[in-house]
Protein backbone atom coordinates (compact mmCIF):
# COMPACT_ATOMS: atom_id res chain seq x y z
CA UNK A 1 0.00 0.00 0.00
CA UNK A 2 1.27 3.39 -0.31
CA UNK A 3 2.65 4.66 2.40
CA UNK A 4 0.28 8.13 1.66
CA UNK A 5 -2.57 6.35 1.22
CA UNK A 6 -1.57 4.33 4.58
CA UNK A 7 -0.93 7.53 6.58
CA UNK A 8 -4.45 8.78 5.63
CA UNK A 9 -6.35 5.63 5.83
CA UNK A 10 -4.93 5.28 9.64
CA UNK A 11 -7.09 5.16 12.62
CA UNK A 12 -4.85 7.60 14.30
CA UNK A 13 -5.70 10.20 11.24
CA UNK A 14 -9.07 9.54 11.11
CA UNK A 15 -9.67 10.47 14.83
CA UNK A 16 -7.41 13.42 14.26
CA UNK A 17 -10.19 14.58 11.70
CA UNK A 18 -12.87 13.58 12.94
CA UNK A 19 -11.99 15.87 16.00
CA UNK A 20 -10.61 18.62 14.10
CA UNK A 21 -14.02 18.93 12.10
CA UNK A 22 -15.80 18.50 16.07
CA UNK A 23 -13.16 21.51 17.03
CA UNK A 24 -14.05 23.84 14.02
CA UNK A 25 -17.73 23.62 14.32
CA UNK A 26 -17.63 24.30 17.78
CA UNK A 27 -14.94 27.32 17.07
CA UNK A 28 -17.09 28.35 14.05
CA UNK A 29 -20.25 28.43 16.91
CA UNK A 30 -18.30 30.26 19.49
CA UNK A 31 -17.05 32.95 17.16
CA UNK A 32 -20.26 33.33 15.39
CA UNK A 33 -22.03 33.69 18.61
CA UNK A 34 -19.81 35.97 19.55
CA UNK A 35 -19.88 37.71 16.38
CA UNK A 36 -23.62 38.06 15.91
CA UNK A 37 -23.88 39.65 19.52
CA UNK A 38 -21.48 41.98 18.62
CA UNK A 39 -22.96 43.28 15.54
CA UNK A 40 -26.24 43.20 16.69
CA UNK A 41 -25.36 44.85 19.67
CA UNK A 42 -23.68 47.73 17.85
CA UNK A 43 -26.63 48.22 15.41
CA UNK A 44 -29.82 47.97 18.19
CA UNK A 45 -27.52 51.30 19.87
CA UNK A 46 -27.19 52.96 16.84
CA UNK A 47 -31.06 52.51 16.00
CA UNK A 48 -31.26 53.57 19.53
CA UNK A 49 -29.29 56.55 19.08
CA UNK A 50 -31.38 57.64 15.74
CA UNK A 51 -34.58 56.84 17.15
CA UNK A 52 -33.86 59.04 20.30
CA UNK A 53 -32.31 61.77 18.05
CA UNK A 54 -35.47 61.58 16.41
CA UNK A 55 -37.73 61.83 19.06
CA UNK A 56 -35.36 65.05 20.09
CA UNK A 57 -36.21 66.98 17.33
CA UNK A 58 -40.33 66.31 16.63
CA UNK A 59 -40.08 67.78 20.39
CA UNK A 60 -38.33 70.62 19.23
CA UNK A 61 -40.53 70.98 16.05
CA UNK A 62 -43.57 70.22 18.62
CA UNK A 63 -42.65 73.08 21.27
CA UNK A 64 -40.52 75.60 18.99
CA UNK A 65 -41.80 75.58 16.12
CA UNK A 66 -40.01 75.27 12.70
CA UNK A 67 -37.52 77.89 13.74
CA UNK A 68 -36.62 75.72 16.31
CA UNK A 69 -36.09 72.57 14.54
CA UNK A 70 -34.01 74.35 11.75
CA UNK A 71 -31.56 76.03 14.10
CA UNK A 72 -31.23 72.60 15.96
CA UNK A 73 -30.45 70.94 12.51
CA UNK A 74 -28.01 73.27 11.90
CA UNK A 75 -26.23 73.09 14.40
CA UNK A 76 -25.89 69.43 14.44
CA UNK A 77 -24.90 68.93 11.08
CA UNK A 78 -21.91 71.31 11.48
CA UNK A 79 -20.70 68.02 13.77
CA UNK A 80 -18.28 65.69 12.02
CA UNK A 81 -19.09 62.73 14.28
CA UNK A 82 -20.96 61.24 10.90
CA UNK A 83 -24.62 61.99 12.12
CA UNK A 84 -26.95 62.79 9.12
CA UNK A 85 -30.31 65.23 9.10
CA UNK A 86 -32.00 66.43 6.34
CA UNK A 87 -35.51 68.84 6.85
CA UNK A 88 -37.26 69.25 3.67
CA UNK A 89 -40.51 71.23 2.89
CA UNK A 90 -43.92 69.72 1.67
CA UNK A 91 -42.67 69.85 -1.82
CA UNK A 92 -39.25 68.14 -0.92
CA UNK A 93 -36.77 71.29 -1.25
CA UNK A 94 -34.47 71.07 1.33
CA UNK A 95 -34.28 73.29 4.39
CA UNK A 96 -31.78 72.14 6.65
CA UNK A 97 -29.07 69.54 6.52
CA UNK A 98 -25.68 68.06 5.83
CA UNK A 99 -27.78 66.01 2.54
CA UNK A 100 -28.54 67.72 -0.39
CA UNK A 101 -31.61 65.92 -1.25
CA UNK A 102 -33.84 62.48 0.36
CA UNK A 103 -32.08 59.63 -0.77
CA UNK A 104 -34.04 56.65 -2.85
CA UNK A 105 -36.78 55.54 -0.75
CA UNK A 106 -38.44 52.26 -0.73
CA UNK A 107 -41.66 50.83 -2.37
CA UNK A 108 -42.90 49.80 1.34
CA UNK A 109 -42.46 53.44 2.63
CA UNK A 110 -40.35 51.50 5.63
CA UNK A 111 -39.08 53.90 8.24
CA UNK A 112 -35.51 52.72 8.02
CA UNK A 113 -33.08 52.92 5.06
CA UNK A 114 -30.05 52.55 4.13
CA UNK A 115 -27.97 54.52 1.26
CA UNK A 116 -25.00 55.09 0.04
CA UNK A 117 -23.41 58.38 1.45
CA UNK A 118 -20.52 60.39 0.10
CA UNK A 119 -17.92 61.31 2.92
CA UNK A 120 -14.64 63.69 2.15
CA UNK A 121 -11.99 62.95 4.63
CA UNK A 122 -8.51 64.66 3.82
CA UNK A 123 -9.47 65.83 0.53
CA UNK A 124 -10.60 62.33 -0.88
CA UNK A 125 -13.68 61.22 -1.37
CA UNK A 126 -14.42 58.16 -0.34
CA UNK A 127 -18.24 56.23 -0.37
CA UNK A 128 -20.10 55.11 2.81
CA UNK A 129 -23.03 53.66 4.16
CA UNK A 130 -25.56 55.67 6.02
CA UNK A 131 -28.43 54.39 7.94
CA UNK A 132 -31.44 56.20 8.63
CA UNK A 133 -34.94 56.93 10.13
CA UNK A 134 -37.51 58.60 8.12
CA UNK A 135 -40.47 60.03 9.78
CA UNK A 136 -43.64 63.13 7.98
CA UNK A 137 -44.32 66.21 10.53
CA UNK A 138 -47.15 67.78 10.92
CA UNK A 139 -46.89 70.28 8.24
CA UNK A 140 -46.34 67.57 5.63
CA UNK A 141 -42.45 68.81 6.34
CA UNK A 142 -40.02 65.45 6.28
CA UNK A 143 -37.39 64.43 8.71
CA UNK A 144 -34.41 62.47 8.34
CA UNK A 145 -32.06 61.42 10.42
CA UNK A 146 -29.19 58.98 10.69
CA UNK A 147 -25.39 57.61 11.13
CA UNK A 148 -22.36 56.71 8.89
CA UNK A 149 -22.47 52.97 9.87
CA UNK A 150 -19.48 52.36 7.20
CA UNK A 151 -17.38 51.77 10.70
CA UNK A 152 -19.72 49.34 11.84
CA UNK A 153 -19.61 47.35 8.81
CA UNK A 154 -15.67 47.12 8.31
CA UNK A 155 -15.52 46.36 12.32
CA UNK A 156 -18.61 43.30 11.36
CA UNK A 157 -15.64 42.56 8.12
CA UNK A 158 -12.59 42.68 10.27
CA UNK A 159 -14.51 39.92 12.36
CA UNK A 160 -15.73 37.77 9.64
CA UNK A 161 -12.03 37.76 8.41
CA UNK A 162 -10.73 36.87 11.45
CA UNK A 163 -13.71 33.88 11.84
CA UNK A 164 -12.32 32.69 8.36
CA UNK A 165 -8.94 32.94 8.99
CA UNK A 166 -9.00 31.41 12.66
CA UNK A 167 -10.78 28.01 11.03
CA UNK A 168 -8.24 28.10 7.90
CA UNK A 169 -5.51 28.50 10.64
CA UNK A 170 -6.90 25.50 12.70
CA UNK A 171 -7.79 23.25 9.48
CA UNK A 172 -4.06 23.65 8.42
CA UNK A 173 -2.62 22.79 12.31
CA UNK A 174 -5.09 20.17 12.91
CA UNK A 175 -4.70 18.31 9.61
CA UNK A 176 -0.48 18.73 10.15
CA UNK A 177 -0.70 17.70 13.54
CA UNK A 178 -3.07 14.70 12.56
CA UNK A 179 -0.41 13.74 10.08
CA UNK A 180 2.38 13.65 12.32
CA UNK A 181 0.50 12.06 14.82
CA UNK A 182 -0.67 9.34 12.36
CA UNK A 183 3.29 9.13 11.11
CA UNK A 184 4.41 8.25 14.42
CA UNK A 185 1.64 5.80 15.52
CA UNK A 186 1.53 3.88 12.23
CA UNK A 187 5.83 3.74 13.07
CA UNK A 188 5.13 2.29 16.15
CA UNK A 189 2.06 0.13 14.85
CA UNK A 190 4.56 -1.02 11.90
CA UNK A 191 7.73 -1.79 14.11
CA UNK A 192 5.14 -4.66 16.49
CA UNK A 193 3.40 -5.55 13.15
CA UNK A 194 7.09 -6.61 11.75
CA UNK A 195 7.97 -8.09 15.36
CA UNK A 196 5.08 -10.23 15.30
CA UNK A 197 5.49 -11.51 11.47
CA UNK A 198 9.15 -12.34 12.73
CA UNK A 199 8.28 -14.41 15.57
CA UNK A 200 5.41 -15.71 13.50
CA UNK A 201 8.24 -16.95 10.84
CA UNK A 202 9.78 -19.17 14.05
CA UNK A 203 11.85 -16.32 15.94
CA UNK A 204 9.98 -17.34 19.17
CA UNK A 205 12.48 -15.11 21.59
CA UNK A 206 11.55 -11.76 19.28
CA UNK A 207 9.84 -9.33 22.10
CA UNK A 208 7.36 -6.32 20.73
CA UNK A 209 9.51 -3.05 20.75
CA UNK A 210 8.54 -0.89 23.89
CA UNK A 211 9.51 2.60 23.26
CA UNK A 212 9.68 3.69 27.20
CA UNK A 213 6.67 6.26 27.13
CA UNK A 214 4.21 4.04 29.06
CA UNK A 215 1.78 5.07 26.92
CA UNK A 216 -1.03 2.91 25.64
CA UNK A 217 1.57 0.93 22.85
CA UNK A 218 3.96 0.26 25.67
CA UNK A 219 1.11 -1.43 27.46
CA UNK A 220 0.10 -3.39 24.68
CA UNK A 221 3.75 -4.00 23.70
CA UNK A 222 4.66 -4.79 27.33
CA UNK A 223 1.05 -7.35 27.89
CA UNK A 224 1.82 -8.78 24.66
CA UNK A 225 5.62 -9.80 25.42
CA UNK A 226 4.31 -10.99 28.56
CA UNK A 227 2.45 -13.41 26.36
CA UNK A 228 4.95 -14.61 24.57
CA UNK A 229 6.98 -15.43 27.04
CA UNK A 230 4.07 -17.67 28.94
CA UNK A 231 3.83 -18.85 25.43
CA UNK A 232 7.84 -19.79 24.64
CA UNK A 233 7.83 -20.92 28.09
CA UNK A 234 4.61 -23.42 27.46
CA UNK A 235 6.62 -24.37 24.18
CA UNK A 236 9.91 -25.31 25.94
CA UNK A 237 7.92 -27.32 28.27
CA UNK A 238 6.07 -28.99 25.38
CA UNK A 239 9.86 -29.77 23.72
CA UNK A 240 10.77 -30.72 27.38
CA UNK A 241 7.07 -32.76 28.04
CA UNK A 242 7.73 -34.87 24.58
CA UNK A 243 11.27 -35.70 25.08
CA UNK A 244 10.63 -36.47 28.57
CA UNK A 245 7.46 -38.82 27.96
CA UNK A 246 9.21 -40.35 24.90
CA UNK A 247 12.21 -41.06 26.57
CA UNK A 248 10.43 -42.52 30.17
CA UNK A 249 7.94 -44.96 27.95
CA UNK A 250 10.81 -46.02 25.74
CA UNK A 251 12.14 -47.96 28.85
CA UNK A 252 8.88 -49.52 30.35
CA UNK A 253 7.86 -50.31 26.64
CA UNK A 254 11.07 -51.99 25.53
CA UNK A 255 10.81 -53.63 28.89
CA UNK A 256 7.52 -55.23 27.95
CA UNK A 257 8.35 -56.23 24.43
CA UNK A 258 11.35 -58.14 25.84
CA UNK A 259 9.03 -60.12 28.45
CA UNK A 260 6.60 -60.79 25.68
CA UNK A 261 9.02 -61.87 23.47
CA UNK A 262 11.00 -64.19 25.98
CA UNK A 263 7.58 -65.88 26.94
CA UNK A 264 7.18 -66.47 23.31
CA UNK A 265 9.96 -68.00 22.87
CA UNK A 266 9.53 -70.51 25.82
CA UNK A 267 6.55 -72.02 25.41
CA UNK A 268 5.29 -72.56 28.53
CA UNK A 269 2.00 -71.56 30.29
CA UNK A 270 3.83 -70.44 33.07
CA UNK A 271 6.15 -67.96 31.54
CA UNK A 272 3.00 -66.69 29.47
CA UNK A 273 1.55 -65.60 32.85
CA UNK A 274 4.38 -63.87 34.02
CA UNK A 275 4.96 -62.12 31.49
CA UNK A 276 1.04 -60.90 31.45
CA UNK A 277 1.26 -60.12 35.45
CA UNK A 278 4.31 -57.91 34.27
CA UNK A 279 2.93 -56.29 31.31
CA UNK A 280 -0.59 -55.79 33.76
CA UNK A 281 2.07 -53.96 36.32
CA UNK A 282 3.85 -51.85 33.73
CA UNK A 283 0.89 -50.73 31.91
CA UNK A 284 -0.33 -49.49 35.22
CA UNK A 285 2.51 -47.39 35.81
CA UNK A 286 2.16 -46.09 32.18
CA UNK A 287 -1.58 -45.44 32.76
CA UNK A 288 -0.65 -43.45 35.96
CA UNK A 289 2.11 -41.68 34.29
CA UNK A 290 -1.05 -40.23 31.50
CA UNK A 291 -3.23 -39.88 33.75
CA UNK A 292 -0.59 -37.50 36.16
CA UNK A 293 -0.17 -36.02 32.80
CA UNK A 294 -3.28 -35.39 31.96
CA UNK A 295 -4.50 -33.99 35.47
CA UNK A 296 -1.41 -31.76 35.48
CA UNK A 297 -2.65 -30.22 32.06
CA UNK A 298 -5.93 -29.63 33.18
CA UNK A 299 -4.98 -28.26 36.29
CA UNK A 300 -3.14 -25.33 34.45
CA UNK A 301 -5.50 -25.32 31.89
CA UNK A 302 -7.93 -24.09 34.74
CA UNK A 303 -10.47 -26.43 32.88
CA UNK A 304 -12.09 -27.20 36.62
CA UNK A 305 -11.89 -23.61 38.19
CA UNK A 306 -15.67 -23.16 37.27
CA UNK A 307 -16.73 -26.17 39.48
CA UNK A 308 -14.95 -24.36 42.43
CA UNK A 309 -16.89 -24.56 46.02
CA UNK A 310 -16.40 -23.84 49.49
CA UNK A 311 -13.81 -26.57 51.35
CA UNK A 312 -13.67 -26.97 54.62
CA UNK A 313 -9.58 -28.00 54.35
CA UNK A 314 -9.28 -29.11 58.25
CA UNK A 315 -11.79 -32.01 57.23
CA UNK A 316 -9.83 -32.68 54.03
CA UNK A 317 -6.74 -32.83 56.17
CA UNK A 318 -8.19 -35.31 58.73
CA UNK A 319 -9.80 -37.74 55.35
CA UNK A 320 -5.86 -37.80 54.50
CA UNK A 321 -4.27 -38.80 57.41
CA UNK A 322 -6.99 -41.35 58.07
CA UNK A 323 -5.92 -42.78 54.41
CA UNK A 324 -2.70 -42.46 55.42
CA UNK A 325 -1.96 -43.69 58.49
CA UNK A 326 -2.42 -47.18 58.27
CA UNK A 327 0.57 -47.50 55.76
CA UNK A 328 2.96 -44.85 57.84
CA UNK A 329 2.19 -47.70 60.51
CA UNK A 330 3.18 -50.48 58.41
CA UNK A 331 6.35 -48.53 57.62
CA UNK A 332 7.04 -48.37 61.05
CA UNK A 333 6.54 -44.57 61.44
CA UNK A 334 3.83 -42.37 62.51
CA UNK A 335 1.84 -39.96 60.47
CA UNK A 336 0.23 -36.85 63.11
CA UNK A 337 -1.66 -33.99 62.12
CA UNK A 338 -2.86 -30.93 63.86
CA UNK A 339 -5.38 -28.25 61.72
CA UNK A 340 -7.06 -25.41 63.17
CA UNK A 341 -11.18 -25.69 62.50
CA UNK A 342 -12.36 -23.28 59.98
CA UNK A 343 -10.02 -23.29 57.63
CA UNK A 344 -12.34 -22.27 54.53
CA UNK A 345 -10.99 -22.54 50.84
CA UNK A 346 -12.77 -22.47 47.37
CA UNK A 347 -11.45 -25.14 45.66
CA UNK A 348 -12.13 -28.81 43.87
CA UNK A 349 -11.66 -31.15 46.62
CA UNK A 350 -10.30 -33.74 44.50
CA UNK A 351 -7.68 -32.05 43.07
CA UNK A 352 -6.44 -30.27 46.49
CA UNK A 353 -7.15 -34.19 47.76
CA UNK A 354 -4.54 -35.37 45.46
CA UNK A 355 -2.21 -32.53 46.04
CA UNK A 356 -1.94 -32.96 49.32
CA UNK A 357 -1.73 -37.26 48.93
CA UNK A 358 0.67 -36.33 46.56
CA UNK A 359 2.27 -34.84 49.51
CA UNK A 360 1.93 -37.32 51.75
CA UNK A 361 3.12 -39.77 50.07
CA UNK A 362 6.35 -38.21 48.89
CA UNK A 363 7.17 -37.87 52.76
CA UNK A 364 5.97 -41.28 53.40
CA UNK A 365 8.44 -42.33 49.74
CA UNK A 366 11.47 -40.15 50.95
CA UNK A 367 10.78 -39.07 54.46
CA UNK A 368 13.02 -40.57 56.30
CA UNK A 369 16.84 -41.31 56.53
CA UNK A 370 18.07 -44.50 55.87
CA UNK A 371 17.54 -47.22 59.00
CA UNK A 372 15.06 -44.51 60.55
CA UNK A 373 11.42 -44.45 60.03
CA UNK A 374 9.49 -41.76 58.78
CA UNK A 375 8.08 -39.13 61.02
CA UNK A 376 5.27 -36.86 59.00
CA UNK A 377 3.39 -34.38 60.55
CA UNK A 378 0.20 -32.34 58.53
CA UNK A 379 -0.53 -29.28 59.82
CA UNK A 380 -3.07 -26.30 58.32
CA UNK A 381 -3.43 -22.64 59.88
CA UNK A 382 -4.38 -19.21 59.33
CA UNK A 383 -1.22 -16.67 58.08
CA UNK A 384 -1.69 -13.41 56.94
CA UNK A 385 -5.24 -14.65 55.64
CA UNK A 386 -4.19 -17.55 54.09
CA UNK A 387 -4.68 -20.68 54.14
CA UNK A 388 -1.32 -22.58 54.93
CA UNK A 389 -1.04 -25.95 54.62
CA UNK A 390 2.01 -27.98 55.79
CA UNK A 391 3.34 -31.67 55.27
CA UNK A 392 6.78 -31.87 57.40
CA UNK A 393 8.96 -34.98 57.30
CA UNK A 394 12.64 -35.47 58.82
CA UNK A 395 14.36 -36.90 55.97
CA UNK A 396 16.82 -35.78 53.64
CA UNK A 397 15.48 -32.96 52.63
CA UNK A 398 15.42 -31.30 48.82
CA UNK A 399 18.62 -29.17 48.38
CA UNK A 400 18.20 -25.13 48.16
CA UNK A 401 19.26 -24.78 44.87
CA UNK A 402 16.76 -27.91 43.37
CA UNK A 403 13.95 -26.91 44.48
CA UNK A 404 12.63 -24.23 42.12
CA UNK A 405 13.28 -27.19 39.53
CA UNK A 406 11.63 -30.11 41.00
CA UNK A 407 7.96 -29.05 40.40
CA UNK A 408 9.34 -29.44 36.84
CA UNK A 409 7.60 -32.94 34.83
CA UNK A 410 9.54 -36.11 34.76
CA UNK A 411 12.10 -34.33 37.37
CA UNK A 412 13.18 -36.63 39.37
CA UNK A 413 16.80 -36.11 42.13
CA UNK A 414 19.40 -38.47 42.20
CA UNK A 415 18.45 -39.74 45.12
CA UNK A 416 15.01 -40.17 44.55
CA UNK A 417 15.60 -42.80 41.16
CA UNK A 418 16.19 -45.63 43.68
CA UNK A 419 12.42 -45.47 44.22
CA UNK A 420 9.21 -45.99 42.28
CA UNK A 421 7.80 -42.92 40.58
CA UNK A 422 7.39 -40.89 37.58
CA UNK A 423 8.78 -37.33 38.89
CA UNK A 424 5.37 -36.07 38.25
CA UNK A 425 4.12 -35.68 41.39
CA UNK A 426 5.31 -32.39 42.89
CA UNK A 427 4.21 -30.64 39.37
CA UNK A 428 0.50 -32.15 39.58
CA UNK A 429 0.77 -29.99 42.79
CA UNK A 430 2.27 -27.59 41.72
CA UNK A 431 -0.53 -27.14 38.83
CA UNK A 432 -3.21 -27.56 41.55
CA UNK A 433 -2.21 -24.27 43.09
CA UNK A 434 -1.89 -22.54 39.70
CA UNK A 435 -5.45 -23.53 40.15
CA UNK A 436 -6.35 -22.26 42.82
CA UNK A 437 -4.45 -18.91 42.92
CA UNK A 438 -1.98 -20.65 45.63
CA UNK A 439 1.28 -21.45 45.84
CA UNK A 440 3.82 -24.72 46.59
CA UNK A 441 6.70 -23.53 48.83
CA UNK A 442 9.19 -26.26 49.69
CA UNK A 443 11.24 -25.00 52.83
CA UNK A 444 14.07 -27.03 55.26
CA UNK A 445 12.27 -28.28 58.71
CA UNK A 446 15.90 -28.30 59.68
CA UNK A 447 15.90 -31.71 59.28
CA UNK A 448 13.57 -33.11 56.75
CA UNK A 449 11.18 -30.66 53.90
CA UNK A 450 8.56 -29.11 55.05
CA UNK A 451 6.01 -28.67 52.04
CA UNK A 452 3.54 -25.89 52.32
CA UNK A 453 0.47 -25.68 50.23
CA UNK A 454 -0.97 -21.85 50.48
CA UNK A 455 -4.28 -21.05 49.62
CA UNK A 456 -6.19 -17.69 49.56
CA UNK A 457 -8.65 -18.04 52.75
CA UNK A 458 -12.50 -18.09 52.24
CA UNK A 459 -14.43 -15.94 54.47
CA UNK A 460 -18.03 -16.98 54.05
Amino acid sequence: MNARVKLLSSSTFRLAALYLVLFALSVSALLGYVYWNTAVLLERQTDETIRAEVQALADQYRLRGLSGIIDTIQRRSSDQGGAVYLLTAPGGQRIAGNLNSLPPMPQDEATWIEFPLAVEKNAVRENHVARAFHTDLAGGFQLLVGRDVEALRQFATIIRQTIYYALAIAAVLGLGGGLLMSRNFLKRVDAITAASRTIMAGNMAGRMPVAGSNDELDRLALALNEMLEQIESLMAGMKEVSSNVAHDLKTPLTRIKAQVEAALRSNSPDDYREALERTVDESDRLLDTFNALLSIARAEAGQARQGLVPIDVSALIADVVELYEPMAEEAGGRLSSDAAPGLMVIGDRQLLAQALTNLVDNALKYGARDGETPEIEVSGKIEDDKVVITVADHGIGIPAEDRGRVTERFVRLDSSRSKPGNGLGLSLVSGVMKLHKGSLVLADNHPGLAARLVLPLYRA
